[in-house]
């Protein structure tokens, strides 16, 4: 093992792939800084790049962008509080305080280092898990290894945040997607409807740039303006430096609770770093300093986000079980270049194995170095408005989508999904186990087949190992549900309707004509699989019909879950009844609590607090009940975020017309400037700079990389 770890290290040392790592990790630090993208953006982005490579240097790539993504998120948390990332929302509490006071640089210090140290630690532990992993790795069969897939798309979605029956409909919707295409055991072509192009089955980049990417562009390129309240990078990096050095045990206790989130599928980097900051909190003798600037709490949580990443990579590589969007990518990328994960990558990729280690390492050092250099030119990227960075990333991303299979099918394929990706984000499906699942659909059912034709009947169930995953794959679902019925319990029939149907940040669609809508079309859809698949040949229909009826019975379980909420919100709202016409004449605060509403009007969607608004007015269509059951019950019908987004979908599809008539290049000097202008109305000058240099790129990417642009109808007859 250790020559294989020294060979490793020595071909870090060749330039192409050290170019390849700095690539990644500048790449990474970019994507960290734009809200909303991370580590998934990063790797999708450029996941196509890779197309061609050796797999060392495909890997070298992207290890260098996942491992510093969580590196460069604090800039916007600690400059801004606005965090790059979900995960950086914790830094933010004590970095923004800090930086409030003058010590901007004193926080960054102390995120930069920690974030290395995580990288570091997580290296370690991902080099330990190799030795300590690879008796139980070779000593997995068919049935072990079909279990495991199994409890991928289980566990994302039993330990995502929010509803269970969410998370376990989505995974089961990216089985079935994963399924189109040709048969592993046949070569039978299923769900593609006679079309050539489905017959290869959809290409991962698209599915995964569409359902994250797209949908993520959707969702914030409404946001017009940049953050002008930046604090001044100040405060001096020493302090933070010697600071970090007297709190080296909060930064092994963080990376340590990373790189244990990171194992658990589904828990990711977000949970890793609340989980450090609260063993942090719960540790300290004097807690009243934090969330006022205390390094403690920056110090763990930075150290944990880092080392998620890695600890994501130990059951991805050693498994085959991602626990993470960025980790689902990578095993798509190797089950392509034919390197099987667990016993095989152990066998006969072992010096791959040890590359991303050093890979891994390195990028975290480069990465905090990188920041302490150029934090005063990245810190100005966080202010430049969203809607202005999206022209640019459509681009991007769409170009990425057409490099895999070089046809304009995928870009299209990608902006439906990007929809898609949208109402599970909105309406709060967690998207997660639905990548996980469509990254593992094949070789599920290739496990399955093998380990069928192997034993008789049941009995590859009775093997110790099989039996183990069954109960980790059962006792998750039972603590969850003894979780809800306790729940239920305690709370009674004092339970309140509209708390539990109260939309979220990142879910404002959730529980209302949206999510009811959402879950009914699944129903539809896993009822139609049952439907199309009845009549392939046996081998060919029997997990689609088994993942056909679980979903059923899950889409059907949440469809009822859905009426059963919007009967209960229903009946609170109509506790009072007031003739309509007295809501015509009653003051705005009896409107409000006749609506079964709280006084504070502000707090209700659509309610406008101003004194001098009409009834009418306060209440649009579709947003309150005024005693009648609906309304508030049904959550908003139609907001101006919806209509932003279906917008921006538009633009999507607009761009993909204009490619297939006039081409790529051509295209981009249409669309650019006319988003930019009309849709993030930016200034004249800045239009032009900015499309400009982005025509000129993408005019010279072809020579530097090995891309292709799409052509269109024009350039044919031409």
């Amino acid at each position: 093992m250790l020559d294989s770890a020294l060979a490793a290290l020595a071909s870090l040392a060749d330039p192409s792939m050290l170019l390849m790592l700095l690539i990644g990790v500048v790449s990474g630090l970019v994507m960290g800084l734009i809200p909303g993208l991370g580590g998934t953006a990063a790797v999708a982005i450029l996941l196509p790049v890779t197309f061609g490579m050796e797999p060392a240097s495909a890997l070298a790539l992207l290890i260098g962008a996942l491992a510093v993504v969580h590196t460069s998120d604090t800039v916007s948390a600690v400059l801004l509080g606005a965090p790059g990332s979900a995960s950086a929302s914790v830094t933010m509490l004590d970095g923004y305080a800090m930086a409030r006071k003058g010590q901007a640089k004193r926080a960054l210090s102390l995120a930069f280092l920690s974030s290395m140290a995580g990288g570091l630690i997580g290296a370690v532990g991902l080099t330990l898990a190799i030795p300590l992993a690879r008796p139980l790795v070779l000593s997995f069969a068919s049935p072990e290894l079909f279990m495991l897939t199994v409890l991928g798309v289980a566990l994302a979605a039993v330990l995502s945040r929010g509803n269970v029956i969410k998370g376990l409909t989505a995974g089961l919707a990216g089985l079935l997607v994963g399924m189109i295409g040709t048969a592993p055991t046949t070569a039978e072509e299923r769900f593609t409807f006679g079309s050539l192009f489905l017959g290869d089955g959809l290409s991962l980049v698209a599915v995964a740039l569409g359902v994250f990417g797209l949908a993520e562009i959707a969702s914030r390129a409404s946001q017009r303006r940049g953050d002008k309240q930046s604090v001044e990078v100040t405060g001096g990096w020493g302090s933070g430096i010697r600071e970090w050095l007297g709190h080296w045990s909060q930064v092994l206790r963080g990376g340590l609770i990373g790189i244990w989130a990171g194992v658990l599928p589904g828990v990711g980097a977000t949970a890793g770093t609340w989980l450090a900051y609260g063993q942090a909190v719960a540790t300290a003798k004097d807690k009243r300093k934090f969330g006022k600037g205390d390094p403690r709490g920056i110090v763990g949580p930075e150290s944990a986000n880092n080392s998620v990443e890695a600890g994501d990579l130990i059951p991805t590589f050693l498994f085959g079980i991602p626990g993470g969007v960025p980790s689902a990518m990578l095993l798509g990328m190797l089950l392509t270049y034919g390197i099987q994960p667990g016993p095989s990558i152990i066998n006969e990729h072992l010096d791959l194995m040890y590359m991303i280690i050093w890979a891994f390492a390195i990028a975290s050092v480069l990465g905090a170095l990188f920041c302490f250099m150029t934090v005063r030119p990245l810190s100005s990227l966080t202010k430049v408005p969203f809607s202005v960075l999206a022209a640019g990333l459509v681009v991007i991303m769409l170009l990425g989508s057409f490099q895999d299979g070089g046809q304009l099918g995928d870009l299209w394929v990608m902006v439906l999904l990007g929809v898609a990706g949208w109402v599970l984000k909105s309406t709060g499906f967690p998207r997660a186990p639905f990548l996980i699942g469509f990254v593992l659909a094949i070789p599920m059912e290739r496990y399955y087949f093998l380990t069928d034709s192997l034993y008789e009947g049941f009995e590859w169930m009775l093997r110790p190992g099989t039996m183990v995953f069954i109960a980790v794959l059962v006792l998750p679902i039972l603590w969850n549900v003894f979780k809800w019925v306790r729940a239920r319990r305690k709370l009674g029939t004092d339970d309140d309707p509209k708390s539990d149907s109260a939309p979220d940040a990142e879910a404002p669609l959730k529980n209302s004509v949206w999510s009811l809508a959402a879950a009914a079309v699944l129903l539809v859809v896993f009822a139609g699989s049952l439907l199309l698949s009845s009549s392939y040949s046996p081998d060919a229909k029997l997990v689609p019909q088994l993942v056909g009826w679980v979903g059923v019975i899950m889409s059907g379980i949440l469809l009822a879950l859905e009426l059963r909420t919007r009967k209960a919100a229903m009946a609170a709202n109509r506790r009072v009844a007031i003739p309509a016409a007295a809501y015509l004449t009653a003051p705005a605060e009896a409107v409000t609590v006749a609506a079964g509403a709280a006084p504070d009007a502000t707090q209700q969607p659509g309610i406008d607090p101003g004194a001098g608004a009409s009834p009418a007015a306060r209440y649009p269509a579709g947003t309150t009940g005024a005693g009648d059951g609906r309304g508030l019950a049904w959550g908003p019908k139609w907001t101006s975020d919806a209509s932003f987004a279906l917008r921006t979908f538009s633009w999507m599809a607009g761009f993909l017309i204009l490619t297939s008539l006039v081409g790529y290049l051509a295209a981009i000097s249409i669309f650019v400037p006319a988003f930019l202008l009309i849709v993030a109305r930016a200034k004249l000058k800045t239009t032009m700079i900015y499309t400009a240099v982005l025509f000129i790129l993408m005019l010279a990417l072809p020579s530097l990389l090995p891309i292709d642009l799409p052509q269109g109808l024009l350039a044919t007859w031409l």
